[in-house]
């Protein structure tokens, strides 16, 4: 954070109108101070375009010398010629360190404004710059030397010239090495304006009568009426602001008004009333509104001022806003400064009920006027200073210091309004037309990076063009003219930008150049040219004031084209417009298309024009012309040629096409043998695939019997898992049998046993799980004793007992619990055992000694 904020950089509610006039009414009937660009170019587009980018916030405050072709802006000098003005080499950073402590860091860390916003760049003198910032809320200026733009001597303290934040409104200039300045100068003070050293300090006086009243600065200019003066006039400075109203009349009751107040450039304060005060302090308000409908501008955005060869022929430039934020509009008003003085030496105003109330003042006026300036007259008097100036006069200035009469714009309406869009700084030049008419070009800039080049014709601004300057949308900080370098210089939050002031080489035509009413370009009979450097203009072609005179002898290029289309299909012909200002209109056959409609036909649109439906009558030429200021210039034609439809009602069929070399083997006949062929083999094959899937299923069915082992099923089942919960002996008893197999005779599985050690499938005992109740008795029941064996029998091996059942039956069946089905299915019928007993029988003695030896508590529905 230290480091960062070392480093010296400049990164620098109401509306007012009546009840019955609502906001889109007054839009709407102010259509015709609502022009259209006649032509927008997106960055792409910008030809003879330099930037100059950087990854500073703020370029806010620039400086152009147009004598030495040097343009200042933040921490860099470009220098040069028109051509290399943004390309030459910039001079080192102007650092300085600062220290100061972590919570106003944190302050200014958390505005993101904790760099150095360059609020004043002037030239002190020949030698020298004079340049103040913010500096993270420490406001210092510094004296910077114009040859090595380094800082000749420490900085000095800013507080008084400089605001400490770079949002707040600000002006300054330095005249004759002397600082003027008006702003808020700390966070809780009320706004001043200020005259610092060398000469006497001065400052705006706060009581009995505050003379601003949170003042909001956007200019200030000083105007040389000393100048050829008759009565020997002081040089005065004129200040322009928003403020919050005191007036609160019935005429109009705005939160906030736009002013224009002036003091004396040789006003040194009073000797005992006003010391150290201005003496010649007095402000106006500026209206720009629309007066049919009383709709009023209230905010000063910007403000350019005009000089002239003579000071009262001086203009003032406004840009007003409205109060509502999210309302996007804005006015160009135009003031004059014979206006300005005329609202100063009318009626003062004067306070009611301890300021709440004003009204126009009655009384009588002290001698000499009050606010006016040290003239001849007064020097006839002995008044040479205003320090000679009687307390009456004094005390008057203190009280008075509002002016009853309201400046009105020239024409009482404003040169230009926007609805949807918000200006934010101007510049205006004096440009010599062919017919050698002076006319004002305004080159406007926005808040999202647009500049509109406008020409005021007859009271009304005429918009040539709007650039879009940015990819993405940034405000538009600053806008500078160079009439020696023919370029306009815009600043925004990026960098900054050279442009040239017209670039007359994208009319292509005669009706383009002569359509666009740019000051700056003619018709030489080949291109369209800036006049600026042509000393002969006698034949060149040029129209400002109404933009439609001097082509009839030019025939453009038109774009011919050919189409054939059927009868039924849609049709689209195009027609590009370069202007946005033109009209389409379309003939066929040299006349004009009427009633576009789906009815007619025909629809026009911004692509061009569109035949529905076509038929046979719509065969025709038709020509598109591009129709502004009441000229039609033909921009293409197109030669439309409608097929008839054929005797059957369908579109006509193409050509056939060409038949392929004819072959025996190629003939119907063969290849309907060939067709039965195929879809015979398919069949068979057909076939052949489901007789085996059904043998394949057949054999996997039959596999599946007897494959249960009662050894395996044992060693699946732990005997630590034996004991249990109910439930899970409940589960296990649905099923604990699948299929008994027999092991002796040669046969296991129910098959014979090869001598290879295959078994042959095929099992005669299985038991079908039920959905019988298991018994109440959660111990499983007690064994059943062993069977008593045959004299004579060999040892106890699986494969002596009768039928192989004699060892393993008894214990498979007494895990039976619940309500099984017991399946039993003998494979063999002549498999008997060799004692003689059938497998029937064998099977009831065992059931029979079972019963009598596990008796359930309850019997169940077990069926054998």
């Amino acid at each position: 954070p230290t480091e960062r904020s070392n480093i010296w950089l400049d990164c620098r509610y109401s509306f007012d109108y009546k009840t019955n006039c609502h906001l889109g009414t007054c839009l709407t009937y102010a259509s015709h101070l609502r022009p259209s660009p006649l032509r927008s170019l997106l960055p792409p587009g910008l030809q003879g375009c330099r930037r100059f980018i950087s990854p500073t916030v703020n370029h806010s405050t620039l400086l152009l010398e147009p004598d030495s072709q040097r343009l200042w802006a933040r921490c860099f000098l470009y220098c040069g010629s028109s051509q290399i003005v943004l390309s030459g080499a910039s001079q080192e950073y102007f650092s300085h360190r600062s220290v100061f402590n972590a919570d106003r860091f944190l302050f200014c860390f958390l505005q993101t404004e904790c760099f150095n916003h360059i609020r004043l760049l002037q030239r002190f003198n020949a030698t020298h710059l004079y340049m103040c910032g913010t500096h993270a809320f420490r406001p210092l200026c510094a004296f910077i030397d114009e040859q090595t733009f380094k800082m000749s001597s420490p900085p000095e303290d800013g507080k008084d010239k400089c605001p400490y934040s770079p949002s707040t409104g600000y002006t300054g200039l330095i005249i004759d090495q002397q600082i003027y300045t008006a702003t808020q100068y700390e966070f809780r003070s009320f706004p001043d304006i200020r005259r610092n050293s060398p000469s006497p300090t001065l400052k705006t006086e706060d009581a009995p009568t505050r003379w601003l009243n949170e003042a909001d600065f956007v200019g200030s200019a000083l105007v040389r009426e000393s100048t050829n003066s008759l009565m020997g006039d002081d040089d005065k400075i004129y200040l322009f602001f928003t403020e919050r109203t005191e007036e609160q009349t019935a005429a109009y009751s705005s939160s906030r008004v736009a002013r224009v107040a002036r003091v004396c450039k040789g006003d040194r304060g009073g000797h005992r009333t006003l010391q150290k005060r201005w003496t010649s302090f007095l402000k106006a308000r500026l209206v720009c509104s629309l007066r049919e409908f009383d709709f009023h501008f209230n905010m000063l955005r910007s403000v350019f001022v005009l000089p002239a060869a003579s000071p009262d022929r001086t203009l003032f430039f406004g840009i007003f806003g409205l109060e509502w934020k999210n309302v996007k509009a804005s006015a160009v008003c135009r003031f004059s400064l014979s206006e300005v003085q005329e609202a100063f030496q009318g009626p003062y105003m004067e306070t009611q009920d301890s300021g709440s109330k004003w009204k126009e003042y009655s009384g009588k006026i002290p001698d000499p006027r009050p606010g006016t300036c040290i003239t001849d007259s007064l020097r006839a008097k002995d008044i040479n200073v205003s320090t000679s100036l009687p307390d009456e006069v004094l005390d008057f200035v203190r009280r008075h210091p509002l002016m009853s009469q309201q400046v009105q714009p020239t024409d009482r309406r404003p040169l230009l309004f926007r609805r949807t869009t918000d200006y934010t700084q101007l510049a205006v030049q004096v440009a010599e037309a062919v017919d050698g008419q002076a006319y004002h070009v305004l080159y406007l800039g926005t808040d999202d990076g647009w500049l509109h080049k406008a020409v005021h014709v007859e009271g009304q601004l005429h918009i040539i063009e709007e650039q879009q300057l940015f990819e993405e949308p940034q405000p538009v900080s600053a806008v500078l003219l160079s009439t020696q370098q023919m370029s306009v210089y815009v600043s925004s939050p990026s960098g900054v930008l050279q442009l040239p002031l017209s670039y007359c080489q994208r009319y292509l035509s005669c009706y383009d150049c002569v359509f666009s009413r740019d000051p700056h370009c003619a018709w030489d009979g080949d291109n369209c040219v800036d006049i600026w450097a042509l000393t002969n203009r006698s034949s060149l072609i040029q129209d400002i004031q109404q933009g439609s005179r001097g082509c009839e002898n030019f025939h453009p290029d038109v774009a011919e084209k050919s189409r054939s289309v059927r009868v039924g299909d849609d049709v689209l012909l195009q027609c590009e417009l370069a202007s946005n200002l033109a009209s389409s209109v379309w003939t066929q056959d040299g006349r004009d298309l009427q009633g576009y409609g789906l009815s007619s036909g025909f629809r026009t649109g911004t692509d061009g024009l569109l035949i529905i439906d076509a038929k046979p009558d719509q065969t025709g030429l038709y020509a598109c012309y591009a129709q502004e200021n009441d000229i039609r210039v033909p921009i293409v034609t197109y030669n439309i040629t409608i097929q008839e439809a054929t005797s059957t009602g369908r579109p006509q069929a193409p050509p056939p096409a060409p038949q392929l070399p004819t072959s025996n083997f190629l003939s119907s006949q063969n290849m309907e043998a060939l067709y039965l062929t195929l879809i015979t083999i398919l069949g068979g094959v057909c076939i052949v695939l489901t007789v085996v899937l059904l043998y394949v299923g057949f054999c996997l069915r039959t596999g599946n019997r007897g494959k249960y082992s009662l050894r395996d099923a044992a060693a699946a089942y732990p005997s630590h898992k034996k004991v249990n919960k109910n439930r899970r002996h409940r589960n296990s008893a649905h099923m604990e049998l699948k299929t008994i197999s027999s092991h002796c005779n040669g046969y296991a599985n129910g098959g014979p046993k090869h001598h290879n050690g295959d078994v042959q499938n095929g099992g005669f005992l299985q038991i079908v799980p039920g959905e019988g109740n298991t018994t109440s008795n959660r111990d499983s029941p007690p064994p059943a004793p062993p069977l008593p064996p045959t004299p004579n029998s060999p040892p106890p091996d699986e494969c002596d007992f009768p039928n192989g059942l004699a060892a393993t039956l008894p214990s498979m069946l007494r895990r039976i619990n619940g309500n099984s089905y017991v399946l039993l299915r003998q494979s063999d019928s002549a498999n008997t055992s060799p004692n003689g007993y059938s497998f029937t029988d064998e099977l009831n003695k065992i059931l029979e000694k079972r019963k009598h030896t596990q008796i359930l508590p309850r019997p169940d529905e077990s069926s054998v």
